[in-house]
């Protein structure tokens, strides 16, 4: 491998990492701090898909779209939160499990009912549709980079608003003790209901920037959900530092993977992740 494709793959896992810190972060603020298995969580990557689809073929802007779409999936995750989610912090994950789980088929129905079956394509923004030079025959896209921008912006904004703010704090301290906190005048419902909101706007953010490149398609939220549970649990549950290392991580075992030892890149993640909690149970970084 020259360094030009080491280049070109290098840049592939860190866009690819950061998508996942996306989609992690905000599964990990919602396990690690309310306590809800949400197994739907891949759903809402969908619905941000398929969000930037629709409104960007009626708006003509990908930019728009994902405007709108970020403020509808922060409002519907809150709408969701205070009609299904708040009544089953105390219950036992198993009631969990199953309530998630059927809001996949609901979101999936959902789906085929409003958008159909068929797999759409997101073209990306003119200003964005050109590639960088790398070598005479090599370039690499222009937008994959703004992708892995926004991704990073977006992880240094919640890792300032979780340690900085007085919001933070409030969020942190009703994750350690929700009674105390409750007892000095918290209202730890409506934090609660921020953090559910601030997860699926996560998500949905996910599913929309990462839509000109992956296509959109039903069942695409299944495939994600599965390594967002892999970076959780090697990053630690609640850890947002922890899913942001365990994504970088997971995209470079995975890029490289199977472009240096394709026969085994399918289990090389589940490799790091075995090796990671023989050493340390809880995860790289405990919360």
């Amino acid at each position: 491998m020259d360094f030009a494709n080491f280049l070109i793959q290098l840049l592939n896992s860190v866009q690819y990492g950061l998508l996942l810190f996306m989609l992690a972060a905000g599964l990990t603020l919602i396990f690690g701090i309310m306590g809800v298995v949400n197994l739907a969580h891949g759903s809402f990557y969908m619905i941000g898909a398929y969000l930037a689809w629709y409104f960007t073929s009626l708006l003509g802007s990908l930019t728009l779209a994902i405007v709108l779409g970020t403020v509808l999936a922060v409002v519907f995750g809150w709408l969701l939160e205070w009609l299904l989610f708040r009544h089953f912090y105390r219950r036992d994950h198993l009631d969990q499990v199953l309530l998630t789980f059927g809001l996949i088929y609901i979101f999936e129905e959902m789906r085929s009912i409003f958008w159909g079956d068929d797999v759409h394509a997101v073209q990306v923004p003119e200003v964005l549709n050109w590639s960088i030079p790398l070598t005479e025959n090599l370039s690499y896209p222009v937008y994959r980079l703004v992708m892995s921008g926004v991704c990073l912006l977006l992880a240094v904004g919640l890792y300032l608003l979780i340690s900085k703010t007085r919001l933070g704090m409030k969020i942190r301290a009703g994750a350690f003790n929700r009674e105390m906190t409750e007892s000095l005048g918290v209202n730890i419902r409506l934090i609660h209901g921020v953090v559910f909101a601030l997860g699926v706007g996560l998500a949905a953010i996910a599913g929309m920037i990462a839509s000109p490149i992956a296509s959109v398609y039903p069942g695409m939220g299944s495939s994600v959900l599965i390594m967002c549970f892999v970076v959780v649990v090697i990053g630690g549950i609640g850890s947002v530092r922890g899913a942001l290392v365990a994504a970088l991580l997971v995209g470079l075992v995975d890029t490289f993977g199977k472009v240096l030892v394709p026969q085994i890149a399918g289990m090389a993640v589940y490799m790091l992740m075995a090796l990671v909690l023989l050493y340390k149970p809880e995860g790289l970084f405990k919360q």
